[in-house]
């Protein structure tokens, strides 16, 4: 057995050990992906290898959580490609307006960039105000951020631009507050929003929603784990629902593929239709 199989070996038993220990299930995730992040953090920490990398884990729960937030993807910013909320603003949010009360679900929100850019749009569209949005993602120090709604201001002229770009209707700068190096996120667009531990990994279904967005998260899981995600999405989905995946992401080739069909192609917007 030369050292590539032991390796692999040695991972397979710390994704097991996370998993029995503390519950998370990185067993389904993209191998490569999870063994760059692994190999990251034994040099970060100078371990020679992944099974002392295990039994530290084992009994240091610091270290753990740690390790978390390198194999949790937290890859986020305010308005992220912006075409494709110029997409939902422009194909997506007339539909919606259809609705009494609407439901949201933003699967793996991450710090929470993303779930203030909806409710930012939603304010300008006349929905916020009907609208209970669920945002939920396995890493509770990254669910902390995203609660507190404080980003770094280093950030803003990134995001106001993708704000104009995504057909954003009044100056950015009225959602938030500058506080020396850092903003903090108007109180106003936390109002409907609900933050809760969600794994997709291993929890279940959020019913009866209109909207689910879960955007560059499963590129990162592997076919069993994508297939399981997708379930959850179109079990949690009402008819005419819409599901917003990730630019690199499809329902397409998933045994879903025919309950849904495409709303904008390009930006990986559908809608379910059985």
């Amino acid at each position: 057995m030369d050292d590539l199989d032991t390796q692999n070996i040695e991972l397979q038993l710390l994704l097991q050990a996370i998993y029995l220990k503390y519950g998370y299930d990185f067993r389904n995730y993209a191998k490569a992906s999870i063994k760059r992040r692994v190999q990251h953090q034994l040099v970060k920490e100078g371990l020679p290898s992944i099974s002392a990398m295990q039994h530290r884990l084992l009994y240091d729960v610091s270290f753990f959580e740690r390790l978390l937030l390198d194999l949790s993807i937290n890859v986020t910013e305010m308005f992220r490609d912006p075409s494709f909320y110029l997409a939902l603003r422009n194909k997506v949010i007339p539909a919606l307006k259809n609705f009494p009360f609407l439901k949201i679900w933003h699967a793996g929100c991450s710090s929470g960039e993303e779930v203030y850019s909806m409710a930012i749009l939603l304010k300008e569209e006349g929905l916020y105000a009907r609208t209970q949005i669920y945002a939920t993602d396995m890493n509770e120090v990254v669910l902390k951020q995203a609660k507190d709604g404080i980003f770094d201001i280093s950030k803003l002229k990134q995001y106001t631009a993708n704000y104009q770009k995504a057909g954003g209707r009044e100056s950015f700068s009225d959602y938030y507050t500058a506080h020396y190096d850092h903003v903090v996120m108007e109180k106003s667009l936390k109002e409907n929003i609900l933050f809760s531990d969600h794994n997709l990994a291993t929890d279940g279904v959020f019913g009866e929603m209109n909207l689910i967005l879960c955007r560059n998260v499963l590129i990162y899981f592997n076919r069993e784990l994508q297939h399981r995600a997708l379930g959850l999405f179109f079990d949690s989905l009402c008819n005419n629902g819409f599901l917003c995946l990730g630019s690199k992401e499809s329902i397409r080739f998933s045994e879903y593929s025919d309950a849904f069909e495409d709303v904008v192609r390009e930006e990986k917007i559908y809608c379910r239709i059985t």
